[in-house]
């Protein structure tokens, strides 16, 4: 097995570029930091490329992780080599190179009555990855994001996920693109505004249904608003006049999960 001492080793420099968007575009590749993200993408079907690891620094969880990586190419590091390729302020001690998965519209096969989320122009990780993690517990059939953004492959994408980004199908997409996809199969495109008078326990979540987020600050674009086909408000009772986008996202999927479990139960 190879093992790395040294902080100067040309392979952890370029490790470390892949902190950067513009590397991980370049090479197509990108990092997996904490034992949980990396079990989650292996057991998601993920080809990982290498195991980083430095047993000083396992944390319990890794200890229990670390023999699902056998038969993966692995690469032992020191400590200090480990530091310098991790972005956590307490490290678990693994990190996962794999390569940047490429997906189309055309490869995605959804039920009639899907329920996707669509998140455009997201600009802070936290909040993406916390979303992802919602997406997840709900049971989304899929997750679209469009804009420039925040990189889906932003490492604390990846830990505020909680490794979620690989336990679904979650697309990077243009908006004209997939707004025909989404017509293309009747999709309800659902977006909360302030101006309606319609509350968001009111709409009908039974069917196709797309429900579109923006940034907190500037909220969907004209381009989705525009097109949307159910407008919700989320009620404000106090002072502030909007929620963080994860607290909203959260509301319009749980009540969507809420209906279709509603529509599932026997009589």
């Amino acid at each position: 097995m190879k093992e790395i001492t040294s902080t100067q080793n040309p392979e952890l420099k370029l490790l470390q570029k892949l902190h950067e968007r513009r590397h991980r575009r370049k090479e197509g590749k990108f990092l997996i930091e904490g034992a949980r993200e990396a079990s989650r993408a292996l057991l998601a079907g993920m080809d990982l490329e290498k195991l980083y690891f430095c047993e000083d620094l396992f944390s319990p969880e890794a200890h229990e992780l670390y023999p699902q990586f056998d038969g993966l190419e692995q690469v032992k590091l020191s400590a200090a080599a480990f530091e310098k390729i991790s972005l956590r302020e307490n490290p678990d001690g693994m990190v996962a190179l794999t390569c940047i998965p490429e997906f189309t519209l055309e490869d995605l096969e959804l039920p009639g009555d899907a329920l996707v989320l669509v998140l455009q122009g997201l600009e802070k990780p936290g909040n993406l990855g916390a979303l992802l993690r919602t997406a997840d517990g709900v049971g989304v059939h899929a997750v679209f994001i469009t804009g420039e953004g925040t990189d889906l492959y932003n490492p604390n994408v990846i830990r505020a996920s909680q490794g979620s980004l690989f336990t679904q199908h979650v697309f990077a997409a243009e908006d004209q693109a997939l707004l025909d996809f989404l017509k293309s199969r009747n999709f309800t495109i659902l977006a909360a505004t302030p101006h309606t008078q319609k509350t968001y326990w009111q709409a009908d979540y039974s069917g196709a249904t797309a429900i579109c987020l923006g940034t907190e600050h500037d909220g969907l674009s004209d381009f989705w608003m525009q097109e949307a086909t159910e407008k919700v408000v989320i009620p404000m009772q106090g002072t502030a006049d909007s929620l963080n986008v994860g607290i909203a996202g959260a509301l319009l999927l749980y009540e969507a999960l809420r209906q279709r479990q509603g529509q599932n139960q026997a009589p």
